[in-house]
């Protein structure tokens, strides 16, 4: 990897970050995007589980008075006993309120949350527009919804750094992580962005807030969808 496109993935972890700061999801799945075009798979995890365990952790620092330990105790229980579960797809965030409501502050919910979200991070990587279809529904403040989800990301990027980690702390060939300072400058710059990202959130109302993240989980959808289709046609 050449310093130009440390640098450059330097850079993607602030924006990424920020954007993550104001609606506690979306800048995870870009960060990833970006990481896998630059090194392998199983180096992509790891970094991207490195990077997202700071940004998330110290957004749930920044917001800790908002966190709703109930659920983080639920989720725990179903993240504890992941392994490796496909969980299901954004578009259930559209179905019906009456039909069909997935909310994170029930506490079977919550487990399902954990279960599901922290297999399909090791699965995938990312896990965030399953994550939002458990709060999109809910009570909670928009306060309470990005301080809650990232400290239920911090069990789900452990888990994966442990997964992929370990094999790699055990190689002996070149893994493909980026250089050492590159981790040294990517945990600054994402604290940096959870704050920055948390000054928009203050400045937001709850209401805008769920209906922007609502449009911008579809839209990642979609772009992912179609990302997949074009490499299946090759």
């Amino acid at each position: 990897m050449t310093s130009l496109t440390t640098f450059l993935l330097l850079l993607v972890v602030l924006v990424t970050s920020t954007i993550s700061g104001v609606f506690g999801m979306a800048g995870g799945l870009m960060l990833m995007g970006a990481l896998t075009l630059a090194m392998p798979v199983a180096a992509a995890m790891v970094t991207h589980g490195a990077v997202q365990f700071v940004s998330n952790g110290w957004r749930a620092v920044l917001h800790r008075k908002h966190i709703n330990w109930r659920i983080i105790l639920f989720y725990g229980v179903g993240s504890a006993i992941a392994a490796g579960l496909l969980g299901l797809v954004p578009g259930l965030a559209w179905i019906p309120k009456g039909r069909f409501n997935l909310d994170a502050a029930k506490p079977t919910h919550a487990v399902a949350c954990g279960l599901s979200v922290t297999g399909l991070n090791v699965i995938a990587g990312v896990s965030g527009p399953l994550l939002d279809v458990f709060f999109t529904r809910t009570d909670l403040t928009r306060h309470q919804i990005v301080a809650t989800k990232a400290a239920t990301q911090a069990f789900s990027h452990t888990v994966k750094m442990v997964f992929y980690g370990m094999p790699l702390l055990a190689a002996t060939e070149s893994t493909g992580l980026p250089p050492w300072w590159f981790f040294a400058g990517a945990a600054p710059l994402a604290m940096i962005g959870a704050w920055l990202g948390g000054l928009v959130l203050d400045r937001m109302s709850d209401t805008n807030f769920l209906k922007w993240t609502r449009w911008i989980v579809t839209a990642i959808g979609v772009v992912y969808l179609v990302q997949a289709a074009v490499l299946f046609s090759q």
